[in-house]
């Protein structure tokens, strides 16, 4: 990218998350006037904070820590973290964005900061990968099991994740080590992106930009699932599925067929859509 765009891209970004930021603590100072019961707590979580960097990395510091792996210690990580890579901040902004305009539970920008576990579970791993791309395995391997405890989700520190991602509920989600997920990608609870045995290598999912993964599902292996597909809740998935299709059931099969499967021009991982296709699943009756 060209030294002027980049600029240009930085700005918009800063921009992007000052905006975002002043709607946090609006919200946070409406929540403690109208519930003065929490007003200490989102005092010390966001009201106390100049920046969602710091925010965030003093939430994430209190959520993970333990008798030794003390909440100063994190805080820390983590600030210096977010500090210092603009992309990690940029990504926790789409990462917020996604879930207020996807989940309809989500009331505020500030309850998903403050309350959604798959947000703040995506935001600690993209922390463990840094650590972990930088060669600093042990420390992110320790941070990934205090991940697994806490959120019960299992991220493998190398794992790579994209922006504006969505873990909706996010209890018993795994994702393997050499998985890669696209951006705009929304991932159901107890969704496995898994291998297929002991074997080393590449072999684990890769998931294209805008994929939506429904609740249950499990993928295994070295597959793609292209741009903009969806796999149905409670699916199997062991090969390919094309961009743009859905696929669904145990084995997964594609809506309308093998040959030529039906095509949505949707964006499944933004629209959320889950059922849509069951009108063209040939037999589904209660």
């Amino acid at each position: 990218m060209p030294a002027g765009e980049l600029r240009q891209s930085e700005s918009s970004e800063a921009e992007a998350e000052q905006w975002l930021w002043a709607q946090i603590k609006a919200e946070a100072r409406r929540d403690a006037e109208s519930e003065p019961a929490l007003a200490s707590y989102l005092y010390s979580t966001i009201l106390s904070h100049s920046s969602l960097e710091r925010s965030l990395s003093f939430h994430l510091g209190n959520k993970l820590c333990s008798s030794t792996l003390l909440s100063t210690l994190l805080y820390d990580l983590f600030l210096n973290t977010f500090s210092s890579d603009s992309s990690l901040r940029a990504a926790a902004v789409a990462d917020l964005r996604a879930v207020h305009e996807r989940d309809p539970a989500c009331v505020s920008f500030s309850h998903c900061l403050l309350n959604y576990k798959g947000f703040l579970a995506c935001q600690a791993h993209r922390v463990a990968h840094k650590l972990w791309i930088q060669s600093r395995r042990p420390l992110a391997l320790a941070l990934h099991s205090r991940i697994a405890d806490v959120f019960a989700v299992d991220i493998h520190p190398a794992a790579r994740i994209g922006k504006g991602v969505l873990f909706d509920h996010a209890t018993g989600v795994v994702v393997g080590e050499t998985a890669v997920i696209g951006n705009n990608v929304s991932i159901l609870h107890h969704v496995t992106l898994g291998g297929t045995g002991k074997a080393g290598g590449d072999r684990h999912p890769k998931i294209g930009d805008g994929v939506l993964i429904g609740a249950g599902a499990t993928i295994l292996g070295n597959v793609k699932i292209g741009e903009g597909a969806k796999i149905g809740a409670g699916s199997v998935v062991l090969i390919d599925v094309p961009a743009r299709t859905t696929a669904v059931g145990n084995p997964a099969r594609l809506v309308g067929g093998k040959e030529k499967p039906s095509k949505h021009e949707d964006v499944p991982g933004e629209s959320m859509d889950h059922t849509s296709f069951i009108s063209e699943w040939s037999d589904y009756i209660i």
